[in-house]
């Protein structure tokens, strides 16, 4: 055990990690191509209740539909354990969809390489735990006993006409260069021997990623990313980047692996997960229209339906102020806001969300809100055209806001319930709204 590294001056354990600056900065270089990835159905899967084949099949139909034939959600994997496990391939494949291609998920076993055989899947990931938290603690090797081991299975992957996707599990606490780069190099080397692509899944299994250019490995993701291209020789789209929110910088870090090399991004959607969770893909396909500029043939309006999917049929409840898909996430409820949305919508949001997502922003009425507000809340609910909007000061309106002054004087609290107004609008507003 003489390679054991805990890197204790970075984990002390007894403190909070250390963000350590070296200064060292790699230069940024985007793939021409990125993408995003989904483990909704594997690493997400394992944080609920255990899905239904019916619920798989419904997400995977919503993946299909967001995608759009994009290509960015690109592969999602899936586990292959159970009988339940083998029918959702089964019904999802019969989809015929090109997007998300199925892929599979495995422990590093040659009984699992076989399942993966069986169902003529044609890639799936591999664990190979990389940091001597897992090699010497959990798995009870030493370096290079594993190393032989994962070299060993990736072999057999090759052989039975496989492509091994090698998940570097707690690669941020690895030794990278002592480790990391020799186990790539000589998969890169397989790679080359068979004619076969061997896929490279960087793991940050514990969240402890950083995305800042300059900082120090193992924990510096552009270093990391540069490190597997040009040490290792990996190409950009054989990369992906895994990551987990502990530290609250999971998209952060994803978009860095985009940023310093790497092509694909594996998330799952809502960011469900163990412990704080995985990256969101809903978040990584906004980052990704950020980025190039543009969403492609993708299609976000789906994705509130699915939130509430999510809900409804798996008792996930999602934050109302959860970016993007959260019922709240944009609607305002200060009355000088109202005013502003009033004016014109683009003061107080940040893109045109009713286009996008099929959500326009919206006011929630309470006691400050005054007739802005309430002509706000009218014309988002109602998706108003232009020459049908409510102004503040038309007339048509004071009923409403004097029902809603009577409830905060006898003592209200709360914000008027959507349900409420709908009442209030349908009876003083008519026809105007329909």
């Amino acid at each position: 055990m003489k390679n054991k590294n805990y890197f204790r001056d970075i984990f002390p354990y007894t403190e909070v990690p250390k963000m350590n600056f070296t200064g060292e900065l790699v230069p940024m270089d985007i793939p021409e191509e990125i993408w995003v990835t989904d483990t909704t159905f594997r690493d997400g899967q394992q944080s609920m209740a255990s899905f239904s084949v019916e619920q798989i099949s419904t997400i995977f139909d919503y993946l299909n539909k967001i995608d759009n034939n994009s290509g960015i959600i690109r592969q999602s994997e899936f586990f292959l354990y159970t009988d339940k496990d083998k029918e959702a391939v089964k019904i999802c494949r019969e989809k015929g969809y090109e997007f998300p291609e199925i892929t599979a998920w495995i422990r590093a076993k040659e009984e699992d390489l076989k399942l993966v055989k069986e169902l003529e899947i044609g890639e799936t990931g591999m664990l190979m735990s990389c940091s001597d938290y897992h090699i010497y603690d959990k798995l009870k090797m030493n370096r290079e006993k594993a190393m032989e081991y994962y070299l060993n299975m990736a072999t057999k992957a090759i052989e039975l006409g496989i492509k091994p996707r090698c998940h570097l599990e707690d690669i941020t606490r690895s030794d990278f260069n002592g480790f990391v780069i020799p186990l790539v190099k000589k998969l890169m080397e397989l790679s080359k021997e068979s004619g076969m692509d061997v896929k490279i899944r960087a793991c940050d299994t514990m969240g402890l990623g950083l995305p800042y250019n300059g900082t120090e490995l193992p924990r510096s993701v552009p270093a990391i990313m540069h490190g597997l291209r040009k040490e290792a020789g990996v190409e950009s789209r054989l990369i992906e980047w895994h990551g987990h929110n502990d530290f609250y910088s999971v998209v952060n870090n994803s978009s860095a692996a985009w940023q310093y090399g790497c092509a694909g991004v594996n998330g799952t959607l809502f960011g469900i997960g163990e412990r704080t969770g995985n990256c969101p893909i809903e978040g990584m396909l906004i980052e990704y229209a950020q980025i190039k500029g543009t969403l492609k043939d993708m299609d976000l309006k789906y994705l509130p339906e699915l939130a509430h999917y999510f809900d409804r049929e798996l008792g996930h409840r999602i934050s109302e102020k959860t970016p993007f898909v959260g019922d709240d996430f944009n609607v305002t409820k200060a009355g000088i806001h109202a005013d502003g949305l009033l004016k014109n919508e683009e003061i107080y949001n940040a893109f045109d969300t009713r286009k996008i997502l099929g959500r326009p922003p919206l006011v929630a009425v309470n006691q400050y809100s005054g007739l802005a507000g309430i002509a706000a809340w009218v014309n988002g609910f109602y998706n108003l055209d232009e020459d049908k909007k409510f102004s503040k000061r038309d007339e048509k309106l004071t009923p409403i806001k004097n029902w809603v002054d009577r409830q905060y004087d006898n003592g209200r609290s709360t914000v008027i319930r959507n349900d409420e107004l709908r009442v209030l609008a349908e009876e003083h507003l008519g026809d105007i709204i329909k």
